[in-house]
């Protein structure tokens, strides 16, 4: 039970944490990183870890440019568009299944944990 408790805390630290982490790239207009091969205008998932330094290059395993909803493993994430999106996730670590929402705002990219994403709804709320 600790071990999973760890788990969970973890992975919340990872998911709470998608702000720019440098002035070079809150400069290019872009948060953790560059928008790779996403299109402008589009919300990108890709379930590789595989990630160059100029964003990543592997076709994206989910590309939507309207909400969505079905069931696709995403590691990282890039919302090139001028909304924000409420992401729902799921995910099972040692038998205990997590889920949870996370909010992306534009320009926001950003995991590095393997999920199942099962929503993506788009708004032009602010993020809570």
């Amino acid at each position: 039970m600790l071990k999973s408790l760890a788990v969970a805390a973890a992975v919340a630290g990872v998911l709470a944490t998608a702000s720019p982490t440098s002035a070079a790239t809150a400069q290019a207009g872009y948060g953790i990183w560059p928008p790779g091969n996403c299109t402008q205008g589009t919300f990108c998932g890709w379930a590789n870890t595989d990630h160059p330094p100029e964003g990543p290059t592997a076709p994206p395993s989910l590309v939507t440019t309207t909400d969505w909803a079905g069931n696709v493993t995403v590691f990282n994430f890039y919302n090139y568009t001028s909304r924000n999106v409420d992401i729902t996730w799921t995910a099972n670590w040692g038998g205990t299944v997590y889920t949870g929402t996370l909010c992306a705002t534009s320009g926001d990219g950003h995991l590095y944990v393997p999920v199942t994403v099962t929503r993506v709804d788009f708004h032009t709320h602010n993020c809570r």
